[in-house]
């Protein structure tokens, strides 16, 4: 079907083909899951949360609890309210949670409902928690979604009492629970006491739950959810998934904020080392230095396999933004990159990226896989990197593909590997030559064929 995508470029204002976003609901649902005895809840119709469920369970490979307030025709009437509040006595009665989060969806936006002034006066059970973010699926993505969500919490929870706890904020962005602790494993190399929020470590790492009201052993303590406006600072990695919490904890608490791109690469992880280590006043560990030296080693000696090989990059803004300076650092050139995402950011970094490393390429967001591959069949590259969702793109212009970002439906253990820190660099490293050299296989002469 993508053959028969036209070479001549077309001007769309509304539609949009293959997309590249998520809807709001999708990334509330996750930030929820990386929250301790969370039960995430959907005020919408049920087919709303079946969803997100399906889209989540299949790229982490694991199931999870998601509640329903079952919006009906009646509700479009009459309002939601009504079901909500049953929804919450029942959750809370069945499930027994420590904390509910309501995210809304298109239908409760579309109708009004006032989540904060419904729930406001709801008799909660002793010890539990309640909070909701506003998350309407016909705007921004699953990235907003996912920030909207994690402010929320802080917006709810976080309180400053005035006695200093030592430690960071971590706002580790829209990444997988193999990145989150591998970002806690740098922290506690550089002597940083932190509080990570949210943290699905832990979360999606079980086959399965025996008691209903069970949960995952891992995720952000409501405890630690409060006690972060007692935090000396937050390090917001990804500007897209996490300045929004930390603008928020610094306007309620006063903590003041670092935003940082995704520690992705040799530059972005060092930036994120040094900014630790100015918080611990200790030295880089002898264990992160070694692994420094083993990702500059693999670039020098792969060096000839991806120099000034092109690549397209498609998917989160946060993500794609770090890929392209770790690509353009190491001698590529991402010709192309596309986020759904809207904001005027992307581009903007885009085009720093692009001075630096004296790179004629294109950024555009927002946009989807139709933009991406009409640029493509105009001037093709040599490597496409991005979710499961290029894998019919790529095999439409016959280029070889690294699968890395959300969703990753088609592979597994993905989830588990980090690509953040240096041991992720390595891991995009192997990935990226892995790729070229399996296609410089391919299209050899058999004569050619070496074995080094």
């Amino acid at each position: 079907m993508l053959d028969l995508t036209p070479r001549e470029p077309i001007t769309r204002q509304a539609l949009r083909i293959n997309p590249l976003a998520g809807c709001q609901p999708l990334g509330a649902i996750y930030a929820s899951l990386g929250i301790h005895g969370c039960m995430p809840h959907s005020h919408g119709s049920s087919g709303c949360s079946r969803y997100q469920k399906t889209l989540l369970q299949r790229h982490f490979r694991r199931s999870f609890k998601v509640t329903t307030s079952v919006l009906k025709e009646s509700a479009a009437i009459f309002g939601g309210d009504a079901n909500l509040k049953t929804a919450v006595k029942n959750i809370f009665d069945l499930y027994n949670p420590e904390i509910i989060a309501v995210h809304t969806t298109c239908l409760s936006e579309t109708i009004g409902d006032d989540i904060k002034a419904c729930l406001c006066d709801f008799p909660l059970p002793e010890g539990k928690y309640l909070i909701h973010a506003n998350t309407p699926s016909y705007t921004g993505s699953h990235i907003t979604g996912f920030a909207n969500l994690a402010a929320s919490a802080i917006q709810y929870l976080a309180v400053d009492s005035g006695s200093p706890n030592d430690k960071v904020c971590i706002l580790p962005g829209f990444v997988n629970p193999g990145d989150m602790k591998e970002i806690k494993r740098i922290s506690a190399l550089m002597g940083v006491h932190y509080i990570m929020l949210p943290d699905t470590c832990g979360v999606f790492g079980q086959r399965g739950l025996e008691k209903i009201n069970e949960y995952p052993a891992g995720g952000t303590r409501v405890a630690d959810i409060i006690d972060l406006g007692n935090c000396k600072k937050t390090f917001a990695l990804g500007k897209y998934a996490s300045e929004a919490a930390a603008v928020q904890l610094r306007e309620q608490c006063g903590v003041p904020l670092a935003l940082m791109d995704l520690p992705i690469g040799i530059e972005a992880t060092d930036r994120f080392i040094m900014a630790l280590k100015q918080i611990s006043r200790q030295d880089v560990s002898y264990d992160l230095e070694e692994e420094r030296e083993q990702v500059i080693d693999i670039i020098l000696d792969a060096h000839p396999y991806f120099y000034h090989k092109k690549i397209a990059l498609f998917g989160d803004p946060d993500l794609i933004i770090a890929l392209a300076e770790f690509t353009a650092g190491i001698g590529m050139i991402p010709q192309y990159a596309v986020s759904g995402t809207p904001g005027a950011y992307f581009e903007d970094r885009m085009r720093e990226i692009f001075r630096k490393y004296k790179i004629d390429g294109r950024a555009k967001n927002p946009a989807d896989l139709f933009d991406l591959q009409q640029w493509l069949k105009n001037e093709p590259v040599d490597l496409l990197m991005g979710d499961t969702h290029g894998k019919l793109l790529a095999r439409a212009e016959d280029l070889p593909f690294v699968r890395i970002g959300f969703p990753v439906m088609d592979r597994h253990v993905h989830s588990y590997l980090p690509v953040v820190g240096y041991r992720g660099a390595i891991r995009v490293l192997d990935m990226i030559l892995n790729a070229l050299m399996d296609r410089l296989d391919r299209d050899c002469p058999e004569n050619d064929l070496v074995f080094i």
